[in-house]
């Protein structure tokens, strides 16, 4: 074989390489977040969550239109993984994995639990729920630019899951279960 088509496959296979090097290298278009709260007795309740940021744009009643299924931040589905048996809004949620979805409305906002979990953040089964609770909304005084996902605790056992982003913050109690 002449030097050339070698030379040639050796410059297509390193540009490959390079490509691939270069694309790993890229950050998510929104970045990972993740909130954690610890129980008094050690149990834990982590939400595995993407970032998006304002840059400008009208987010709620906008970018996430209201009355619609929203995915909870961006690109894969926002989880909740819990080892204790939690009351989350009234509704029983037993210790395991779940996807977190909301319906945000101007006034109140519907969060989500749903059983079905690994998918990417649009594919959501209605049929997959295992429980819809109101959350309360207020508007933020200072906008938040990225979403974030965060808990303040209230006692022990209990704390907030909070939602905040642009000029919106939704909440709902969780309490362990015991």
């Amino acid at each position: 074989m002449p030097k050339s088509p070698r030379l040639f496959v050796a410059i297509v296979v390193a540009i490959v390489a390079m490509s691939s090097i270069v694309q790993g290298q890229n950050p998510p278009a929104s970045p990972p977040g993740t909130a954690t709260f610890a129980f008094a007795d050690g149990k834990t309740i982590t939400v595995n969550y993407s970032r998006p940021s304002v840059r400008g744009r009208k987010i709620f009643g906008g970018l996430v239109p209201y009355g619609q299924v929203w995915r909870t931040g961006a690109n894969a589905a926002t989880t909740l993984k819990t080892d204790t048996n939690l009351t989350i809004g009234g509704a029983n949620v037993p210790a395991g994995t779940y996807t977190l979805y909301t319906i945000p409305e101007e006034k109140k906002w519907t969060l989500i639990i749903n059983k079905q979990t690994g998918q990417w953040g649009t594919q959501y089964d209605e049929k997959q729920d295992l429980a819809r609770v109101e959350m309360k909304v207020s508007k933020n005084a200072s906008p938040t630019e990225q979403f974030t996902i965060g808990f303040d605790q209230t006692g022990t056992s209990s704390a907030v899951l909070k939602l905040d982003w642009a000029d919106t913050i939704a909440k709902v109690d969780v309490m362990e279960k015991k």
